[in-house]
């Protein structure tokens, strides 16, 4: 498959992450949860980071394949749709 389809899908990916990691950066939280005391300490917070850092690693692999499917799949279309006109002047 081409080098710069690729390119533009990671392009999209990071595009979008960025964003969505921006929406949940400025979301607005509930008025009980705003001020809750951290009891749990570094600890605690290193065991979530590291199932954020999976979760977030196999969501990511889930967005590439199913990018690079939809983009091999639109080009076997686009393909198909040029040998037909092709065939259809000829």
């Amino acid at each position: 498959m081409g080098g710069w389809r690729s390119k533009f899908i990671f392009l999209l990916v990071v595009y979008f992450a960025g964003f969505a990691t921006a929406i949940y950066c400025l979301a607005p939280v509930s008025d009980g949860q705003a001020c809750l005391p951290s009891d749990r300490g570094f600890a605690y917070s290193a065991v979530k980071s590291d199932e954020f850092a999976k979760s977030f690693n196999v969501g990511m692999h889930k967005c590439l394949y199913y990018g690079k499917d939809a983009a091999q799949r639109a080009s076997a279309f686009l393909k198909r749709k040029l040998d037909d006109r092709h065939q259809a002047d000829g």
